[in-house]
C-alpha cells in the first residue's frame, strides 16, 4: 500500500524504513501532525499512519475518505484520538499496535518513581554546579510501602510484579479482569476506591476511555492517603491536572511523576526551548519541586520502536491481504 506517515521524527523514519525492507509498502513521511488542515497531504495514498497526538476526528476522517484513504494505522496502542464510529460509518479500517515492548514502559515507570523519590534530578543538577551538599536530598525507600496499580494489562502486570517481587511491596491492583499469575505472587485485587484510599503510591496503566477519564480527580484525591505519590505513564487524561495541582498545594500529594499530560498535544514531541509556552496549567505544574515531568518517552527504546514499526506495517499488510486482521480496532471496544 501507499502509506502517508504523519507526525514523523527521525527515529520514526529510521525504524519504519528498516521494517519496510521486508513489508514492501510505499512510505511517504510528513513532519506535520494530522489534522483538518494537513489531511490533504494524504492525497494519492491508500492509508495513513498516525501517532497518539494526531487528530483522526470525524471531520478529518471524512476528508481522508474523500481522498481515497481506506485505512488508519496507529503506531501506538491507544486509539482515543480516532473517532471509531465515524471510521466504521465511512468504511475506513483502523488498526493499532496493542503491545510493542511493555517492558519499556514498565521499566520507565519504576525509573520515574525512583528518580522522584530519591531526588535524582535535583542531585544531578547540583553536582553539575559542583555542589555536593546533601541537604534537601533525603528520599524514601520503596520497599515496604503499599503500591496501587490501576490497570494490570501487559504493562501494569510487569509493574505490579516489579514492586511485589522486586521491592517486596504490598501491591494492590484494580482491573476488570484479575491476572491469576499476579494473585499467585501475593498481589491483592481490590475495588479502585479502596486502592486509592490505601495506597502510598498510585501508578496508572489503564487506557483512556469515558469511564477512566479523570479517574484521579478532586473527589478521589479527598479519599487518598495523606502524602500519596502518583505516577502516570499511560494517558494524560486519566488525571484532572487542576485537581492534581490543588492536591500538591494542600500537601495531600507528596510527589508526582508524569510522562503524559492531558493537554500534551500542543507541547510534547516538539522542541519549544526557544518559545514561551502558553499553557499556564502546565507551567504551574513545573513550579513544584516534588513534580517530575518527562515528555512521553516511556516507550522510547530501540526494542519498542522496532516492534512498533514491524507491527504497524504488518497490520497494513494484513488489511491488504484481506484475511484475518488481529489488530483491527472496531466500535466493539466502545461498548
Amino acid at each position: 500500500m501507499r502509506i502517508a506517515v504523519f507526525n514523523t521524527k527521525d527515529y520514526d523514519r529510521r525504524f519504519l524504513e528498516a521494517a519496510n525492507r521486508d513489508a514492501g509498502h510505499s512510505l511517504t513521511f510528513f513532519e506535520p501532525r494530522l489534522d483538518r488542515s494537513t489531511a490533504i497531504l494524504a492525497q494519492g495514498h491508500d492509508a495513513i499512519c498516525i501517532f497518539v497526538n494526531d487528530d483522526a476526528s470525524a471531520e478529518v476522517l471524512e476528508a481522508l475518505k474523500r481522498l481515497g484513504i481506506s485505512a488508519v494505522a496507529l503506531r501506538c496502542a491507544g486509539y482515543n484520538n480516532v473517532d471509531l464510529r465515524a471510521a466504521e460509518r465511512l468504511g475506513i479500517d483502523v488498526v493499532r499496535v496493542p503491545a510493542y515492548s511493555p517492558e519499556a514502559v514498565a521499566e520507565f515507570t519504576v525509573a520515574l518513581l525512583l528518580a522522584l523519590e530519591r531526588r535524582i534530578p535535583r542531585a544531578w543538577s547540583r553536582v553539575r554546579d559542583h555542589n555536593f551538599a546533601l541537604d534537601g536530598l533525603i528520599g524514601r525507600n520503596i520497599a515496604g510501602r503499599t503500591v496501587g496499580v490501576i490497570g494490570t494489562g501487559r504493562i501494569g502486570a510487569l509493574v505490579a510484579r516489579a514492586f511485589r517481587a522486586g521491592f517486596g511491596c504490598r501491591v494492590l491492583a484494580s482491573d476488570l479482569v484479575e491476572d491469576r499469575a499476579l494473585v499467585d505472587i501475593g498481589v491483592d485485587y481490590v475495588p479502585r476506591e479502596r486502592l486509592i484510599a490505601q495506597a502510598d503510591i498510585i501508578t496508572l496503566h489503564c487506557p483512556l476511555t469515558p469511564e477512566t477519564h479523570h479517574l484521579i480527580d478532586a473527589a478521589s484525591l479527598k479519599t487518598a492517603k495523606q502524602g500519596v505519590v502518583i505516577v502516570n505513564t499511560s494517558r494524560g487524561g486519566l488525571i484532572d491536572t487542576d485537581a492534581l495541582i490543588a492536591g500538591l498545594k494542600r500537601g495531600r500529594i507528596a510527589g508526582v511523576a508524569l510522562d503524559v499530560y492531558e493537554q500534551e498535544a500542543d507541547l510534547f514531541f516538539e522542541d519549544l526551548s526557544g518559545e514561551i509556552v502558553q499553557d499556564d496549567v502546565f507551567q504551574r505544574l513545573l513550579t513544584f519541586p516534588n513534580v517530575l515531568v518527562t515528555g512521553h518517552q516511556a516507550f522510547l527504546t530501540e526494542e519498542a520502536l522496532t516492534a512498533i514499526a514491524e507491527t504497524t506495517l504488518r497490520n497494513v499488510s494484513d488489511l491488504e491481504a484481506g484475511g484475518t486482521v488481529p489488530n483491527r480496532v472496531t466500535t466493539s471496544v466502545l461498548v
